[in-house]
């Protein structure tokens, strides 16, 4: 028997709009697209986005404190202390005594993690001109400049 609740159609006037019109899901499902060109190559290298975005975060900022790590990395304080537990035992990162608080700390990239970064920075440009390939240049320029307009408001 079927319920009558569950087998009703969705009245447009009540509740959530469609999923195709949601936002939050349309920028997961790009970000999931996205991550396609990029996944393959961080598994291979046996890292996960977040452990890549932790290390392009430090790379680009230089030595930081893990609260701006986590600011700049788009992860969760939670999640950060693993990943950098993980890098550190990879002997990607190290902790070093902050310069002016000895009380705080940064977290520094190794040479290991500088030269990761080298070898896998072209398999990273690849996956952009695949993206560009895939989308044209033009729409993926438009929606990283639509994206960096709506994230600035």
């Amino acid at each position: 028997m079927t319920d009558p609740v569950s087998s009703r159609k969705p009245d447009p006037r009540h509740g959530p709009r469609p999923v195709a019109a949601s936002l939050p899901i349309m920028l997961l499902r790009a970000r999931e697209l996205v991550m396609e060109y990029f996944r393959p190559f961080l598994a291979d290298n046996d890292l996960t986005d977040a452990q890549w975005r932790v290390l392009r975060v430090l790379h680009e900022g230089g030595p930081m404190e893990p609260t701006e790590i986590s600011v700049r990395g788009l992860v969760l304080t939670p999640s950060l202390t693993r990943i950098l537990k993980t890098l550190e035992s990879r002997g990607l990162i190290r902790r070093a005594p902050h310069p002016t608080d000895k009380r705080r700390h940064q977290i520094i990239l190794t040479e290991d993690a500088h030269e990761l970064i080298a070898r896998l920075t072209p398999l990273s440009d690849a996956g952009y001109r695949e993206i560009e390939r895939r989308f044209g240049p033009e729409m993926t320029r438009a929606l990283l400049a639509l994206l960096t307009e709506f994230c600035r408001r």
